[in-house]
């Protein structure tokens, strides 16, 4: 169980996730968690950097979709809108085989970039798709996401690679 809580890879932000390196890994299709991964939960709208980002995904042949567990669609809906990207729900392994079966690619060929163990490495890992995990973006927020935060710790020590500050 402890391995299905270790990310493959861990990353400073999902900037140092290149597209040369998801197609060194064979991945066609990269699922990203929203809040904390991709902007901090108060960015109602993606900004220029993550609009470049994901242009670079699609121009190198990769595509590129939400999986959130947002409670109302409408903040991944209005985030989503000018990214011309999809999304789907989580958790839990279901959003990630709609995921994969809506876009054509099997697990081998999916990577999910996220910022959580519980509801993001956790349904990777039982998806078996390749877990990106990122420090959170805009850091942790609440006494809560401290304490989760220190939590997941350990956990991407023990991930087979930790790039963070390698730059």
């Amino acid at each position: 169980m402890l391995r299905l809580l270790c990310p493959q890879w861990v990353f400073d932000n999902y900037e140092a996730v290149t597209p040369e390196f998801l197609k060194e890994h064979g991945v066609k299709l990269l699922l990203s968690d929203l809040d904390f991964t991709l902007a901090p939960k108060s960015q109602s709208e993606p900004d220029e950097s993550l609009t470049r980002w994901i242009g670079a995904l699609k121009e190198a042949g990769i595509e590129f979709a939400i999986l959130s567990n947002n409670r109302s669609p409408v903040r991944v809906e209005k985030f989503c809108k000018p990214l011309k990207v999809g999304y789907v729900g989580k958790p839990g392994t279901r959003g990630f085989h709609e995921a994969m079966a809506r876009y054509g690619v099997n697990a081998g060929e999916t990577a999910m970039l996220g910022d959580k163990l519980l509801t993001d490495t956790l349904g990777a890992r039982r998806s078996g798709v390749l877990m990106l995990m990122v420090e959170p973006r805009g850091g942790a927020v609440g006494a809560w996401n401290h304490v989760l935060h220190a939590l997941q710790q350990p956990f991407k020590a023990a991930s087979a690679h930790d790039e963070r500050k390698k730059h």
